[in-house]
């Protein structure tokens, strides 16, 4: 199988290499593309590729614009890192994709599927509604969560939780005066309901306000550290595989 990737960031594309040689040594990575006009100008041209690796956000914008300059009929498996709607258009127009950062077996089903698979994605066609879903302006997102406090029960406003974190199995939401409050819910849903350009999981225990990072140091192996304000009891550290998204999504 010959594959083409549509990557940016030159970490993420070679990782995505290595777990591809990892499970199918016979699969050929043929280029990596990492922007909307150089994939414009491959894709418009005849070539070989049996699979597409896209990532949506490039550096000259977002990989669906490719769709409205050339028609693409080679499957494609997007790449992203967490988006409650882009997973919802996915699912929506049945496109696969996979979450960053990418797991071997997560990449080892998808890529069987479409070994698999006989019929031809048709990706342009699908490309407007996802767009529409993505990139509707009224969306809603969570404002408030209620919460119990001793014997009563209080409004905190989504917007004062610099951070949410979870500790023994209990989530709690740290504002920007640094009080405590417990919020019966669990990370992953707590995740869904909040706009993404401000609240972004940085790894399995915190979820974290865009204007609670105070910086952000540099860890071993490719690795963060992020420091808050108020500051975390715990060490947030992000995985070398999600730093890059991290650093684009505070840089957004």
């Amino acid at each position: 199988m010959k594959v083409v990737i549509v990557e940016d960031e030159i970490a993420a594309s070679e990782n995505l290499i290595y777990l591809i040689n990892s499970i199918d040594a016979n699969i050929e990575v043929l280029t990596v593309l990492d922007s909307v006009s150089a994939s414009v100008e491959y894709f418009s041209k005849p070539n070989e590729a049996e699979l597409v690796f896209m990532d949506i956000h490039l550096a000259d914008g977002i990989s669906f614009e490719i769709f409205d300059q050339v028609t693409l009929k080679t499957p494609v498996i997007f790449t992203t890192a967490y988006d409650q709607y882009a997973i919802k258009a996915f699912k929506v127009n049945s496109i696969d994709y996979l979450l960053k950062p990418i797991n071997e077996e997560e990449l080892d089903e998808a890529v069987n599927k479409f070994k698999q698979s006989t019929k031809e994605q048709p990706i342009n066609s699908q490309i407007e509604g996802m767009l529409q879903l993505l990139q509707t302006k009224n969306k809603s997102f969570k404002t408030t969560y209620l919460v119990h406090h001793r014997d009563e029960l209080l409004p905190i406003k989504v917007s004062d939780i610099a951070y949410f974190y979870i500790e023994t199995g209990i989530v709690k939401g740290i504002t920007f005066n640094n009080k405590s409050y417990v919020v019966d819910k669990k990370l992953e849903d707590i995740e869904g309901e909040l706009n993404p350009e401000i609240y972004y999981r940085v790894n399995r225990q915190f979820i974290i306000n865009r204007n609670a990072v105070a910086n952000i140091k540099f860890y071993f192996n490719g690795k963060l550290i992020i420091n808050t304000n108020p500051p975390s009891s715990e060490r947030i550290v992000v995985s070398k595989a999600k730093a890059s998204e991290v650093k684009k999504w505070i840089n957004s």
